[in-house]
């Protein structure tokens, strides 16, 4: 197939590294790394290991790629209105989209460039960071949880699906999008967000701490009710299965941890504001989140 990737960093980087490696025609579509990818390709670690891949051709120009069998976004839902520019050159009449994205709110933005029957959503449960411009270090490869946008499992998940697992990635089908996300959000809410309101920590010390460990869980059973007030529910499992992953992963940074150290615009709207907007409109009390909220805002106006 030939693939565009649209935002080469982390996850974006650890993928097209994977479906290149495949066999697939792989484009990366990059603001700042495209010149390194080009010319000495894209470097993976993985648990001590290292390989170089090669792509098709690395740009920031997405009309020099043109029209996709498939693209994957992995760019931050901070960019989305960038979205038009980005995909829209890539698009054929039969391109699959799928966003690798966090958050809510990211099918909705590209049902805006195609029909929506060819949007998929993809939720990535695993420890992915870019150490340098075109390095990519895997710690948990961990899976992938794909849904359609709207309705249930059609061809355009399955392909979406099939292509994934043909390049070696725990990836399968789900039911329901709204289902996977926020039992996505059962890790992202708690752990991203205290990562920054507890001044800047990795996913350890917020184990460690009595006090910040007593608050991810509470954030986690709020999430939890949200998604049952939606009709989506999980079990009180899935909540004890996310400490124990986290135990696994160590000093993990989060990647809005990251972004925030990083001066970068932080994903509020898409992994907190739009949960909490969803789980209030269906009469669920969530004043932890509430609270977490408002301290992230409080420290990414203190950052300036």
């Amino acid at each position: 197939m030939k693939i565009a990737i649209v935002g080469t960093g982390a996850i974006g980087g650890w993928y097209a590294g994977l479906l290149a490696e495949a066999g697939h025609e792989v484009h990366c579509l990059a603001r700042s790394d495209f010149e390194v990818i080009q010319s000495h390709g894209l470097t993976i670690r993985n648990k001590g290991s290292e390989r170089l891949v090669r792509v098709a051709s690395a740009t920031r120009d997405a009309t020099t790629i043109g029209p996709c069998d498939l693209v994957v976004v992995t760019i931050k839902s901070t960019s989305n209105k960038a979205l038009p520019a980005l995909v829209t050159p890539l698009l054929g009449p039969s391109t699959v989209v799928v966003t690798l994205q966090n958050g809510m709110g990211n099918v909705e933005a590209l049902a805006q460039l195609l029909p929506v029957e060819r949007v998929v959503a993809g939720l990535c449960f695993v420890c992915i960071n870019r150490l340098a411009p075109a390095v990519i270090d895997t710690t948990l490869a961990g899976y992938v949880r794909m849904a359609a946008a709207t309705g249930p499992i059609n061809p355009a998940v399955e392909t979406a699906v099939a292509t994934f697992a043909g390049a070696g990635v725990d990836c399968q089908a789900e039911a329901s999008l709204e289902s996977v996300l926020w039992k996505k959000l059962c890790w992202n809410i708690p752990f991203n967000g205290l990562s920054i309101a507890g001044g800047s920590i990795t996913t350890d010390l917020i184990l460690a701490d009595p006090a910040l460990n007593e608050r991810a869980f509470l954030l986690m059973k709020e999430v939890q009710a949200a998604a049952v007030a939606r009709g989506h529910g999980f079990e009180d499992t899935h909540i004890k299965r996310q400490f124990v992953v986290t135990v696994g992963m160590g000093p993990y940074r989060p990647s809005s941890l990251i972004d925030f150290v990083e001066g970068r615009d932080v994903e509020v709207e898409g992994i907190w504001g739009e949960p909490l907007r969803r789980g209030l409109a269906a009469g669920v009390k969530m004043p932890e989140t509430e609270k977490l909220v408002a301290e992230i805002k409080a420290r990414l106006a203190a950052r300036g």
